[in-house]
């Protein structure tokens, strides 16, 4: 059994969601809040949860995601007709992205798959998720993520992770995911490590990897 948790500001929205999980064997409804502060705030334990949020220029809902992803697996749920920022959404650490018009049986199945430690993109979004993951791909050989490459280049002058949290606007909690991340895909282990790749793949100059500002 998956205890789920719906985040979703549209109450009709969210009550067809509930309807969806609790009729399903494998699931079962442990919160269901309007959104990701509202959740968090509930203190629920959860298996996996299904995050709406409204994306725009600037993606004003990946910082929920990211705050959700680190409490368990997320699968976001999205209108599919405004443009994307598909790729930031993966980035920010969700499991599964499936639109708001998927039905229940898609759903279900991203919450499954997500919950077991899988990664599931609905049909409707296949074709969008390779041609963005091909053109990432190429054009960043390492995989960071822009946020990623942005704590490299902190990490890499010296700064602490609090200090880097305060500068980028992020919790603690965020930047050490974010760390954690970097070191897995560059196979480094410590500082020195990390500020000699950041040269290499010129995130920054050698020049600046004998800098440490100040917080």
């Amino acid at each position: 059994m998956l205890w789920t948790a719906i985040v979703d500001d549209h109450p009709v929205r969210r009550a067809g969601l509930e309807k969806f999980v609790s009729e399903t064997e494998r699931l079962s409804v442990v919160a269901s809040e309007r959104s990701v502060e509202e959740l968090l705030a509930s203190g629920a334990a959860f298996d996996v949860a299904i995050v709406d949020v409204p994306l725009g220029p600037g993606g004003p809902g990946l910082a929920a995601i990211e705050q959700a992803t680190e409490q368990g697996p997320v699968v976001v749920s999205s209108s599919w007709e405004r443009p994307l920022t598909f790729g930031a959404v993966l980035r920010a650490g969700a499991r599964g992205y499936v639109t708001s018009h998927s039905d229940g049986s898609v759903i279900v199945h991203a919450l499954i798959t997500a919950g077991a430690g899988g990664f599931y993109v609905c049909p409707e979004l296949t074709d969008r998720f390779h041609s963005e993951v091909v053109r990432n791909v190429s054009d960043n050989p390492a995989g960071l993520a822009p946020r990623e490459a942005e704590t490299l280049r902190w990490i890499a002058r010296g700064l602490t992770h609090s200090q880097i949290a305060r500068r980028m606007g992020l919790t603690g909690a965020t930047v050490n995911t974010y760390a954690k991340r970097i070191r897995a895909k560059l196979n480094a282990g410590n500082k020195a490590e990390l500020t000699r790749i950041a040269i290499e793949l010129g995130h920054m100059s050698s020049e600046d990897g004998r800098r440490f500002p100040a917080a």
